[in-house]
C-alpha cells in the first residue's frame, strides 16, 4: 500500500516528461515561457513556511513505522509549523523538482519532523504549480518523552500553489514572486492526515 501511495503521487504527472523532453528540443523556447513570461527551462529555488495539523494513526490494526500506542489511547496529533526550502526545474508545461522539509509541533504530541521529496507536476496559471510528491520522513513525539525515538517511512502527498494574480490579488507583486501553497500528505500505510498552508516565495 505504501509503494501504491508513493506511486500514485507522481502518477498524473510522469507522463508529461516525455512531452517535456520533445518541447525542450525545439528551438522555439519563448513558446514555452510560463504566463508570467519567467523561462521555460531553467532552475528556480524557493523557500517557504506553512502552518497545518497532522493526526497519526497509531491504532493496533493499523500501526506503521513501529509507532507504538499514544498514551491514554488517543491519537499522536497536534499543529505544526513547516519550513521548506527546494529548487524546481521547469520543463516547459511542466516541472520537476526535490524539496526538504523541517517541521515543529507548536501544540499537541509532535515533536519535530524533519525528510525530503520529489516533486512533479504541471505550470497553470500566472505562475502556479499543481503537483505530486512522494519522499521519505522522520518524526519525533513529545508524548513518548524527551529521549524518545525518531520513526520514519515513506511520505506522499498532493498540492497545488498559486500566483497573486491568480487569485486577483496581481497588484500585489510583479511577476509573482510569490505563492500561495495548499497541499496535504500522509505518512506510511496512510497512517497520517496532513493538510498544510502557507507561503512559498521563488526567485
Amino acid at each position: 500500500m505504501r509503494i501504491l501511495l508513493a506511486t500514485a503521487a507522481f502518477a498524473a504527472a510522469l507522463p508529461t516528461v516525455a512531452f517535456a523532453q520533445d518541447t525542450a528540443t525545439d528551438a522555439n523556447i519563448e513558446a514555452a515561457r510560463a504566463p508570467d513570461g519567467s523561462p521555460g527551462f531553467g532552475i528556480e529555488p524557493y523557500f517557504g513556511i506553512m502552518g497545518g495539523y497532522e493526526q497519526f494513526d497509531d491504532n493496533a490494526y493499523n500501526r506503521t513505522a513501529g509507532i507504538p500506542a499514544a498514551p491514554g489511547g488517543r491519537d499522536f496529533d497536534g499543529g505544526i509549523v513547516q519550513g521548506v526550502v527546494g529548487v524546481n526545474v521547469p520543463l516547459g508545461p511542466v516541472f520537476v523538482g526535490v524539496e526538504g522539509n523541517a517541521t515543529k509541533g507548536v501544540k499537541g504530541a509532535i515533536d519535530w519532523e524533519y525528510g525530503v521529496a520529489g516533486r512533479a507536476g504541471f505550470r497553470i496559471g500566472d505562475s502556479g504549480l499543481i503537483y505530486g510528491k512522494a519522499g521519505y520522513q522522520w518524526v519525533n513525539f513529545d508524548a513518548l518523552g524527551d529521549d524518545s525515538r525518531d520513526f520514519h517511512d515513506i511520505t506522499a502527498g498532493l498540492g497545488i500553489e498559486v500566483g497573486p494574480k491568480d487569485i486577483g490579488l496581481g497588484g500585489v507583486t510583479s511577476r509573482s514572486g510569490i505563492r500561495f501553497r495548499l497541499e496535504v500528505n500522509s505518512f506510511g500505510d496512510f497512517n497520517s492526515f496532513q493538510p498544510v498552508a502557507g507561503i512559498i516565495a521563488h526567485f
